[in-house]
């Protein structure tokens, strides 16, 4: 409990938006430190808000340079607080009790998916009051906040769209004030859903990233699907006895796959439509005790009454490919079910690797469908649908659609929920009529990561393209070539007869610019990156190294178009039957080979390996249909010095005696991370000389180029140059 201190008077402060990411929708007010000491208050204690509504929250210290008369509101504490930012705030102490139980309501889709366990992680720590909007964003701030596994269980659930979810406290126990909730306390759903609240000051409507069920015209890019999975039920379910005619059973069990996020439980409700169905979450039901598995399996069937769909979701967690003796029950009533007239089975999994095989039988699920990404078209069009009812200003979706592949509509649903807050929250402090624009969904950009790309690290792109490259045009001719041409003139390729490249090998000397390159090439093709250093494969255990480049593979083909940088690629698949690994490095080389020229085809994917020992890759990773080019990184000459040079002066105030085309000239030897290390060794000797220096003379430059030297050997130089000759 936080202890009240009434003899501390309450203070009158300015409301201003929080804009930092890190704070954003967690519920934690920043005030000056000295406000702190004035209130009586420790960081994370608890903290009472009143402007138009009386609210409460917990309190951090602000940033350095933040004004004093200023408390620092998230968007979602200040909506509860009623007012707009710049207005006048109360603050003071307030007595805040652990919570022994606590009741909120939301949307529909967090209702029905979120555990009570995970929602009280979610909650761990906030101070609520009736009548607050909380976020699902776990505070994960200050002390014994930790919520990574409910961090996991809701991005399991819902992608990246649970970031947006928001719910509204209905009742806390004990009553009349605020309480904190703790790892004891009892948090669970109203009896009743409503819409998850928005901030109050907003009035543009943030698109859902799912209803529990859409019409089949609000299906966007699956068309194909969704034809073929409406003429299997209409014939097994309304047309039973024509099949019978011909010979054909009304068995029907469909098995849907494809990436999370994409779809696939919103396709079989938009087609199951007015049929009578029951849903069963297949995380929900695989987490309890075996006998209640099937007593609940065995319910839902019963329930059915023979006539129906049997819709399970996410079917990976109630049956896995280890089969429990559980699984061989729940599979026998599913066989059952399949088996009665007017019965269907409907099964959903974005891993069905993952998937008890025995699923996929004849006697069951014996048709699939498989839900892909969707392309920039499909993209657009999805956007189109989500913010059909939205005011917009001047937006250009087509460049949206392209900036993000790999999204999925959950993906994109978030997205414009993003947007919209931000939209909202300038709505907010210029008075002005709430509209989307550009900017906000272009920002949005900035916070939301596709949910195909998670478990992958990834290389900030930016706005970097090849154009910004100094020099090396060869070099950028020949990635063009190998990997912007295939993506964006397929047609001429086909009309050729000719396979584009698979894979690109960049090799040089070290500090020359090949990651540079392969940001600069992915921000030039609008591709997700898929960056993985060769050793980082590696793993003892028999078959997790090849599993690893797997599902790097799968990953890359979710998130097409996309690269997969291999860097350091001669740790990865060094020369077989040289290594004293066990064999782990024989078999991580086999795997990438079947991955780059096996049965299931990469398309729009390419494979990028950097190195500068090429001598010692494998030389079966280098033939046609592989790595099949090979692309010389050279040394900067004098001109891309001067470049080098002044980019990475550019934040650094040089004197007028500092000739950066002469020290350019004077630099032989010198790679670009040379040239950069050169002029953050020059600032770093000016402040030696003299913490108050002004700027970076000559004089600390030459200082700097006794401690930097060169790196590049000319023997290597001379070599790498050779290799591909």
């Amino acid at each position: 409990m936080t202890e009240s201190r009434s003899t501390t008077p309450e203070l009158v402060l300015t409301a201003r938006l929080n804009t930092s990411a890190a704070d954003a929708r967690r519920g934690v007010v920043r005030l000056h430190p000295e406000v702190l000491a004035a209130l009586g208050l420790r960081e994370w204690d608890a903290l009472s808000l009143i402007g138009s509504r009386r609210t409460a929250a917990v309190v951090a210290a602000a940033p350095d340079g933040s004004p004093q008369g200023t408390a620092l509101l998230d968007d979602v504490t200040l909506s509860n607080t009623g007012l707009r930012e710049n207005a006048s705030v109360a603050v003071g102490p307030v007595t805040v009790y652990g919570a022994r139980s606590v009741t909120v309501t939301g949307s529909s889709l967090a209702t029905g998916s979120i555990s009570d366990a995970t929602l009280r992680q979610a909650l761990l720590g906030k101070v609520l009051t009736v009548g607050d909007t909380v976020s699902l964003l776990p505070r994960d701030l200050g002390p014994g906040t930790s919520t990574t596994s409910a961090t996991q269980a809701l991005s399991r659930t819902f992608g990246v769209a649970w970031t947006t979810e928001l719910l509204t406290v209905s009742a806390v126990e004990p009553s009349g004030g605020p309480v904190s909730v703790q790892p004891n306390s009892a948090v669970g759903w109203g009896s009743g859903t409503v819409t998850a609240a928005q901030p109050q000051a907003a009035s543009i409507p943030a698109p859902k990233a799912a209803a529990p069920r859409v019409s089949v015209a609000d299906l966007v890019g699956v068309s194909a699907q969704q034809a073929k999975l409406t003429e299997w039920l209409r014939l097994a379910l309304d047309e039973s006895e024509l099949l019978a005619t011909l010979g054909a059973s009304p068995h029907l069990g469909v098995l849907i796959t494809g990436p999370g996020g994409v779809g696939k439980a919103t396709l079989a409700r938009a087609v199951i439509g007015e049929r009578a169905c029951v849903v069963l979450d297949g995380p929900s039901i695989g987490a309890l005790e075996a006998s209640a598995r099937v007593d609940r399996v065995t319910a839902a069937v019963d329930e059915l009454a023979g006539s129906g769909v049997l819709l399970i979701t996410d079917v990976d967690a109630l049956l896995p490919s280890d089969p429990e003796p559980a699984s061989t029950f729940v599979l026998d009533v599913l066989r059952g079910a399949v088996d009665t007239p007017g019965l269907a089975l409907i099964a959903t999994t974005a891993h069905p690797e993952a998937t008890d095989a025995r699923l996929r039988g004849q006697d069951l699920c014996d048709r699939e469908l498989t839900l892909t990404l969707p392309d920039a078209a499909g993209r657009k069009g999805l956007l189109e649908h989500l913010l059909r009812k939205v005011p917009q200003g001047d937006v250009d979706l087509g460049e949206i659609a392209s900036r993000t592949p790999g999204f999925v509509v959950a993906d994109l649903a978030a997205l414009t929920r993003e947007a919209a807050l931000r939209a909202a929250a300038r709505a907010s402090n210029d008075s002005a009529a709430a509209s989307l624009t550009q900017d906000d969904l272009v920002g949005a950009l900035q916070v939301i990561r596709p949910l195909s790309r998670s478990g992958s690290e990834e290389l900030a792109i930016g706005s970097l393209t090849l154009e910004d490259v100094g020099d090396m045009v060869e070099t950028k001719q020949a990635l063009t070539e190998a990997v912007l041409w295939p993506l964006r003139h397929p047609d001429s390729f086909a009309r050729l007869g000719i396979e584009p490249p698979r894979g690109v090998l960049l090799y040089g000397p070290p500090g020359c610019g090949k990651t540079f390159l392969v940001r600069a090439l992915a921000s030039s093709g609008q591709l997700s990156v898929h960056s993985v250093k060769g050793a980082e494969l590696m793993d003892k255990w028999v078959g997790s190294s090849e599993r690893a480049v797997r599902e790097l593979f799968q990953r890359a083909r979710d998130s097409a178009p996309s690269l997969i940088f291999l860097d350091e690629v001669d740790a990865l698949v060094p020369r077989r039957g040289q290594s004293s690994d066990s064999g782990v490095g024989d078999r991580v080389v086999a795997a990438l080979l079947t991955e780059l020229d096996g049965v299931e085809p990469l398309r729009d994917v390419v494979v990028l390996g950097a190195t500068n020992r090429p001598d010692l890759i494998d030389p079966a990773l280098l033939r046609p249909g592989r790595l099949e080019r090979l692309v010389f990184v050279p040394p900067p000459d004098s001109d891309a010095r001067v470049d080098i040079l002044k980019a990475s002066g550019k934040s650094i105030p040089l004197a007028e005696d500092v000739d950066l085309e002469a020290l350019a000239r004077d630099l032989d030897g010198y790679s670009a991370a040379d040239c950069a290390a050169l002029l953050r060794e020059a600032a770093l000797t000016a402040m030696r000389r003299s913490m108050d220096a002004a700027d970076v003379t000559a004089a600390d430059v030459a200082t700097a180029r006794a401690t930097v030297k060169p790196s590049l050997d000319p023997e290597q130089v001379a070599h790498l140059r050779a290799y591909g000759s």
